[in-house]
C-alpha cells in the first residue's frame, strides 16, 4: 500500500483553512470571512472551528506521514501542559479569544507563539502605568474586540498590551513570554495565570500583580480584565477562587535584563514637584512599591498607584522616621535622601510592630478662652506646611465647610483649603478682600467658636 493510499481515509472533508501566504482569490476570501467571522458564543457557526480542527489533525497526520514526524513536530502547535492543582470550575468567567494580532489581524499563529526579539523592553512602572490607563478609561470586557490600542479586551489581551508584546495572546501562551518564579519573588508587573485544562478558553484567567497591600501578604493589589470592564482591586492571594492553581510568572522582557529581578523604574530622584497632593505619575507608583518593600504595605488599603494619596505620605513619614529623622525630614514627602534609600535599599525598614507616625500636635488654645489661639497670617498661603493648616482644615469639615476636599485635611496648604475658608467667609456676609480665602483673626475666631 503506497502512502497515498494510506493517507486516503484522511482527505474526507470538505474545506480546510487556506494558507496565510496563499494569494489565489478563495483563499483571500476565506481570510476574511474569518476574521471577521463571530465567535460560537455571539451566533458564529460551530462548524467553522470543527473545520479548523479538522484541518490541524490532518496537516499533522499528513507531515508525519511523510516526513518521518519531524514536519508534524515543525507544524503542530504543542498543547500546554496541565497547571497543577488544576479545578474544573471557572476561574472568573471570562473567557478569551485565540492568538491575534493587533486589531484583530491573523497571521499565522504559529509567528506569535514565542517571544519576538523586536519587541520593546519595558519597566515595571510602565507595566503598571499601562494597566492604570485600562483602568482609568473603563474598557469593557469582550474576547472578540479590539480597544484603540490594538488588544484583544479580554484578560489575556490586557496583559499581552501591559507587556507591551505587538499581539493578544492567551493564558495558555502568555509563560512562554515568561520565567515562572515563587509567590516570594512577586513584584508589580509579573502576572498570576490559572490554565483549566477542563475549560482552556472560558475557565482560565490572568490578574496583573500591583504590589502586597499588607506585610502578612495575604492581599494584593490585582490588576484584571473581567465584566463588565478593567478593574484594579485587593483581592486574596491567589484569587477570590481556584487559588491553589494560580502560577507567578515574571516577563522576561524587563528593561532590568535578565529574569526581571531588579524592579524599579527609575534609581535617580525625579524631583520633589512629582510628589504630593494632585501627582499622578508612575514615580508615585514607583515611591509606593519602594515603601512596601520596606514594611509600609500595612498603610496601603489598596494600591499603590500613581495617584498620591495619603497612604504615600504616611508610609514615607514611616520610612522617614525609622531613619530617625525628624522635623521638616520627616515630612512624608521624598526628597534626596529618602529616594537615595529606598532605591539603593538603605537604612531600617518600617518596623512593623511599631506604632504608626504620632498624630499632630494639637496647637495651643487662648488660655481663658477655650479657643485656638490665631497663630498669624504667615501659618497660611501657598507653600505653607504645618499643623495649623491641618487644624484649619478639620474645623472646616466640622463646621460643615469642607466640600472642595477631595481628601484630606493635610498639613500643605492646597486651593481646596482657600476656596472652603472662602465659602466660611461668604456664609458671615463677608466680600471682597474680607473673603479672600486666607484665614485673618477674624476669620479664626468665628471659625472656632
Amino acid at each position: 500500500m503506497t502512502r497515498t493510499d494510506q493517507l486516503a481515509p484522511l482527505l474526507e472533508f470538505d474545506e480546510v483553512e487556506p494558507e496565510d501566504d496563499c494569494i489565489c482569490g478563495g483563499c483571500c476570501a476565506r481570510r476574511r470571512a474569518r476574521l471577521h467571522a463571530a465567535p460560537v458564543h455571539e451566533g458564529g457557526h460551530a462548524a467553522a472551528r470543527s473545520v479548523r480542527r479538522r484541518a490541524a489533525v490532518l496537516m499533522a497526520a499528513v507531515g508525519t506521514a511523510l516526513g518521518g514526524g519531524a514536519a508534524g513536530a515543525a507544524t503542530a502547535v504543542a498543547a500546554p501542559a496541565p497547571t497543577p492543582g488544576g479545578s474544573s470550575s471557572p476561574s472568573a468567567g471570562t473567557p478569551q479569544g485565540e492568538v491575534s494580532g493587533l486589531y484583530g489581524e491573523s497571521p499565522s499563529a504559529r509567528s506569535f507563539a514565542a517571544p519576538r526579539a523586536a519587541a520593546a523592553p519595558v519597566t515595571r512602572a510602565q507595566i503598571i502605568e499601562r494597566a492604570q490607563r485600562w483602568v482609568d478609561q473603563k474598557v469593557p470586557y469582550s474576547m472578540s474586540r479590539y480597544w484603540s490600542d490594538g488588544y484583544r479586551q479580554d484578560c489575556s489581551g490586557f496583559v499581552s498590551m501591559a507587556w507591551g508584546l505587538g499581539s493578544s495572546q492567551t493564558t495558555w501562551t502568555l509563560p512562554s513570554f515568561a520565567d515562572r518564579i515563587g509567590k516570594a519573588e512577586l513584584q508589580p508587573g509579573d502576572i498570576l495565570v490559572y490554565n483549566n485544562p477542563a475549560s482552556p478558553q472560558s475557565g482560565s484567567h490572568v490578574t496583573i500583580f500591583g504590589g502586597w497591600t499588607d506585610s502578612s501578604r495575604t492581599r494584593y493589589v490585582a490588576y484584571e480584565q473581567t465584566s463588565p470592564s478593567t478593574l484594579k482591586r485587593s483581592t486574596p492571594y491567589a484569587y477570590w477562587n481556584n487559588s491553589a492553581s494560580y502560577v507567578p510568572y515574571r516577563y522576561k522582557g524587563l528593561s532590568t535584563g535578565g529574569n526581571g529581578s531588579g524592579g524599579t523604574a527609575s534609581t535617580s530622584f525625579p524631583g520633589a514637584d512629582r510628589f504630593g497632593p494632585g501627582a499622578n505619575n508612575a514615580y508615585v507608583t514607583q515611591l509606593g512599591q519602594l515603601l512596601v518593600q520596606r514594611g509600609g504595605g500595612r498603610f496601603y488599603g489598596e494600591g499603590p498607584g500613581p495617584r498620591w494619596s495619603e497612604a504615600d505620605r504616611r508610609a514615607t513619614e514611616a520610612f522617614q522616621l525609622a531613619q530617625g529623622w525628624r522635623g521638616s525630614e520627616a515630612d512624608g514627602i521624598p526628597g534626596k535622601a529618602t529616594w537615595d534609600y529606598l532605591v539603593n535599599g538603605k537604612g531600617r525598614n518600617i518596623d512593623g510592630g511599631a506604632p504608626l507616625p504620632p498624630p499632630p500636635v494639637t496647637p495651643p488654645v487662648t488660655p481663658g478662652t477655650g479657643a485656638q489661639a490665631f497663630p498669624g497670617a504667615d501659618r497660611f498661603g501657598p507653600g505653607a506646611n504645618n499643623d495649623w493648616v491641618r487644624l484649619l482644615g478639620e474645623q472646616l469639615v466640622r463646621k460643615g465647610y469642607g466640600r472642595f476636599y477631595t481628601q484630606g485635611p493635610g498639613p500643605r496648604w492646597t486651593e481646596a483649603d482657600r476656596r472652603n475658608v472662602q465659602a466660611f467667609q461668604e456664609a458671615q456676609g463677608w466680600r471682597g478682600a474680607e473673603a479672600d480665602g486666607y484665614p485673618g483673626p477674624d476669620t479664626w475666631k468665628r471659625l472656632f467658636s
